[in-house]
């Protein structure tokens, strides 16, 4: 995988801002507020949303069963919820799901070295049957409910996880729920606290890729949070290691310093001709309705989202932007490699005029002749843009 360029096609998306987002904020968001942040991951294009713990909150639980009841579900969309590997809690979550078209129920339990140790007091055996037993008890419900179920498990804390151990845990729920081509198991991944270099959690994916039982039946997500900085880079070996998913936020809202933002992994794909297969052609509104629902702010420097991240304020960039604008007019090319600019800004709908060149103490005369002539229509003579 290290030899690999770029990222070939892209992985399954899941959102989970209506869940790990959501309990990150200061405010968590209303009903009426999760049902306008639901619709507009469904316009964005996501195929697959987590949107609670019904079990483990009324809230939740009344949310999943509005957008059940209200038939806010498309036909090709699953709702993913989430569980602890224990009976009454699995009880209570299949039937918050009664009625759902399709849904994908997620079980977890910890598996690291230090919750074992320190949290649960269990041997790594204890920790295992745990995961098994969980497994065990979502077959049963799902069998007795009405819906079109699939199901994920995650060894939680994977990144301080004896690697092996972690494969071993993993055998053994595949082992029980018997994944087929047409009803696939996903293998989630987190790196529920970031722990190491990016490309030694590329190596774990690896492993675990190539040793999982039943690996043609079985999806690799990966659910990186950001404790390092390195959450992108994380998802994206983790990509070229083998991984088939990703779970995510859109500008990264999560709980520490967040979850990998999914905005900056589907632009970055775009950024080398792939196809995210998610529509962020309209950035700036994304950002209004993000904003407004989780009372969170969009940093102005944000990958691709900020409202900065376009803006040249020196004269040599200015410059050197301007040039290449009016060489990409002039020869109608249809790549893109304007100096400065990674992307057509006009990609996730910023305007060059109010978002690529600004004016400020450091401006020069081709930032002034640029907007001149962009929101004046003034061509300044060379003798006098001298002057």
């Amino acid at each position: 995988w290290s030899k690999k360029e770029y990222i070939k096609s892209a992985p399954i998306w899941c959102s989970v801002d209506l869940r790990d987002g959501n309990q990150a904020l200061i405010t968590p968001m209303s009903l009426e507020e999760k049902i306008t942040f639901f619709k507009l991951l469904l316009k964005v294009g996501f195929k697959e949303i987590e949107v609670g713990f019904p079990a483990a909150s009324e809230t939740e639980y009344r949310f999943l069963r509005t957008l059940i009841e209200e038939n806010l579900i498309p036909d090709d969309v699953n709702v993913q919820v989430l569980t602890q590997a224990r009976e009454h809690i699995i009880k209570k979550t299949f039937a918050s799901l009664e009625g759902c078209k399709n849904a994908i129920v997620h079980v977890y339990n910890s598996t690291s070295f230090a919750q074992r140790e320190q949290v649960f007091k269990k041997s790594k055996q204890e920790v295992k049957q745990i995961a098994i037993e969980g497994a065990t008890y979502l077959k049963e419900y799902a069998a007795a409910t009405k819906g079109n179920f699939r199901f994920e498990y995650s060894p939680e804390s994977f990144s301080g996880t004896e690697v092996d151990y972690a494969l071993e845990v993993c055998n053994a729920v595949i082992d029980v729920f018997k994944p087929t081509m047409d009803k696939k198991l996903i293998i989630n991944l987190p790196v529920t606290v970031e722990m190491s270099l990016p490309h030694i959690y590329a190596s774990q994916v690896e492993y675990m890729s190539k040793h999982l039982n039943h690996r043609e039946n079985v999806l690799i997500s990966l659910h990186p949070h950001n404790d390092r900085g390195c959450a992108v880079a994380d998802a994206e070996l983790g990509l070229l290691a083998g991984a088939d998913r990703i779970e995510g936020t859109l500008f990264g809202n999560g709980e520490r310093t967040g979850n990998v933002d999914i905005i900056t992994l589907a632009m970055n794909m775009h950024s080398h001709g792939i196809d995210p297969r998610l529509d962020f052609s309209n950035i700036p509104a994304i950002c209004d309705v993000y904003e407004k629902v989780t009372k969170m702010q969009v940093y102005e420097r944000q990958p691709y989202s900020g409202k900065l991240v376009f803006a040249a304020f020196s004269g040599s960039h200015q410059d050197a932007i301007a040039k290449g604008m009016a060489y990409h007019q002039e020869k109608n090319l249809r790549t893109w490699s304007v100096p400065y600019l990674p992307i057509d800004p006009k990609d996730v709908g910023r305007v060059y005029e109010n978002d690529v060149i600004r004016i400020n103490s450091q401006s020069g005369k081709g930032g002034i002749a640029y907007i001149l002539h962009h929101h004046y229509g003034i061509n300044l003579p060379p003798l006098l843009r001298e002057e």
